[in-house]
């Protein structure tokens, strides 16, 4: 049966406007998750003021709390994390998707898929039993030697392996699987006609990739990363594990 032109007009309405509250529900997801968030906090920042987020002290006998060390512990190990696992993905998801043959793609990018099924507790007692023992026995003393002399030590003190350095490495290992997965799939949603012109033109492999492919994935490859740092951000388990949960 013909549908008439006034049916499809009246479909289309409908049909935007689902689409449009489907739109609207994300941003409006996010108010809600923000205005939950400052509820809860309220009362630490009535009782202790804005003090209890640049404050070191953590006193209970006191009733003295401060939250920097939390968030700045929070801040540099998925810096770390970033720093280490972005350059690895990148390197990765380039080979999977420009230089891995046929057969051998899928098993890779599987086995690369899979890290990111392993728990939190695995990572973390994988960081327990040999991460750890690996920066204290050969790492630590090492940057202890070369960076931890003069006033502005970044290592200085007994290397004891358990560090900021541990969690920004395990973090690395945990959203490495996250950032490749978006950046290999972006590099292979680049059209192909964007890399025959580059090498029509004379380019190399390489001058292809970094010239024509990269540029026109960039913004895949961030939103990537984006997603990996709210991982790291909101990993706590392994961390725990690896660092412990001193307030310091």
């Amino acid at each position: 049966m013909p549908v008439s032109i006034e049916g499809g007009a009246v479909g289309d309405r409908v049909y935007r406007g689902v689409i449009t509250a489907f739109a609207v529900c994300i941003p409006l997801l996010l108010i809600l998750i923000a205005y939950e968030i400052a509820i809860a906090a309220w009362p630490a920042l009535r009782q202790f003021g804005f003090g209890f987020v640049t404050s070191s002290v953590w006193d209970p006998v006191h009733a003295e709390f401060g939250a920097l060390p939390a968030i700045a512990g929070t801040l540099i190990t998925s810096l770390i994390a970033l720093l280490v696992a972005t350059p690895l993905a990148l390197g990765a998801s380039i080979f999977i998707a420009e230089f891995a043959p046929g057969w051998m793609r899928t098993p890779v990018a599987f086995l690369m898929d899979l890290l990111a099924a392993i728990p939190s507790v695995v990572y973390g007692l994988w960081g327990i039993f040999v991460l750890v023992p690996v920066l204290r026995e050969h790492v630590m003393p090492f940057l202890a030697t070369t960076l931890g002399l003069g006033r502005f030590a970044l290592f200085s003190g007994p290397a004891y392996g358990s560090s900021v350095l541990a969690a920004g490495l395990i973090l690395a290992v945990m959203v490495l699987p996250y950032i490749t997965a978006v950046a290999r799939e972006v590099l292979l949603a680049v059209p192909r006609s964007q890399r025959e012109a580059a090498l029509a033109l004379g380019a190399t492999r390489w001058e292809m990739i970094f010239g024509a492919v990269l540029p026109y994935a960039k913004v895949g490859i961030f939103g990537g990363v984006i997603l990996g740092l709210g991982r790291a951000l909101g990993e706590t388990m392994a961390v725990t594990m690896v660092v412990g949960n001193r307030h310091q």
